[in-house]
């Protein structure tokens, strides 16, 4: 933790949770921008220390302490946070939770990651905090309907593609995760507590060359966090395994580095599509 450069100062602040990835960065440049201060928690093993260059205030904290995490942000005259950035699920099997985080554990086991977020955010309501959508500050990175590259899906990859919106669904539904990849009406991949690179190389090396991969928001997801992306990674990795499409739901996924994934996707004759 370090104390605010006093030229930074400001009125109104905005208090960023931030997981890994390029995410937290962008929604803090995002912030200061429209003139906001930024205060950090980094979650550890996850956030990357450079963001405290672009903060007030910065503290690495563990997944699971939240009432540090309520703590810090309080004394930082913080009322508006959003979370950013991905938390590796697979280490954070291995949590050392507060009594808080843990109670919170036991009450909702078997009910899935989605909704212990969403349970996390309401303690935040509750503890006087407004607990907004980090997409708000970026809002480039939202995407209209429509086949955003050159290449047309054919037939055939258009009806894997509503296979998949459908499938897609009914796995958010049940909180596993948010893509899968299908390939002539079958599906080789679902995606789970791996995540979205690590199931696409699996559906490409079960399904071969002209999958398609759906990503879409869990029915009823609460968007303040956990929003689907794809970016330039996503189409490097179907790019390696001859994927014939890429569908995501727009306006509610985030498209990272667009002009480069989509000169990828391109150059590979993958059809990129937001439904």
């Amino acid at each position: 933790m370090r104390d605010a450069p006093a030229a930074a100062h400001t009125e109104e602040r905005i208090g960023i949770i931030a997981g890994s990835g390029q995410f937290p960065f962008l929604v803090a440049r995002g912030a200061a921008e429209r003139g906001l201060g930024v205060v950090i928690c980094g979650i550890a093993g996850n956030a990357d220390p450079a963001l405290a260059a672009l903060a007030e205030d910065f503290v690495m904290l563990p997944v699971g302490q939240l009432n540090k995490l309520i703590k810090f942000f309080r004394s930082r005259q913080v009322v508006r946070l959003c979370m950013a950035g991905a938390v590796n699920k697979v280490r954070a099997l291995s949590l050392r939770p507060d009594f808080r985080v843990a109670g919170l554990i036991v009450r909702l086991a078997g009910k899935g990651d989605d909704a212990l977020l969403r349970a996390v955010a309401d303690i935040l309501q509750d503890e006087g905090f407004s607990v907004v959508r980090p997409d708000a500050l970026v809002p480039e990175l939202r995407c209209s309907p429509g086949v955003l590259g050159k290449i047309q899906p054919d037939a055939y990859t258009r009806k894997d593609m509503e296979f998949g919106i459908a499938v897609a669904g009914q796995i958010g539904a049940l909180d596993i995760g948010q893509c899968v990849a299908v390939r002539r009406g079958i599906v080789v991949a679902v995606e789970a507590v791996e995540g979205t690179d690590a199931a696409l190389i699996r559906g490409g090396e079960l399904g071969g060359a002209g999958c398609t991969a759906v990503k879409v928001l869990k029915p009823g997801q609460d968007k303040r966090m956990d929003l689907p992306s794809v970016g330039a990674g996503t189409l490097e990795v179907m790019a390696r395994y001859s994927y014939a499409c890429l569908a995501f739901e727009a306006r509610g996924t985030l498209f990272f580095d667009r002009e480069a994934a989509l000169a990828g996707a391109d150059a590979a004759r993958i059809a990129v599509v937001a439904f």
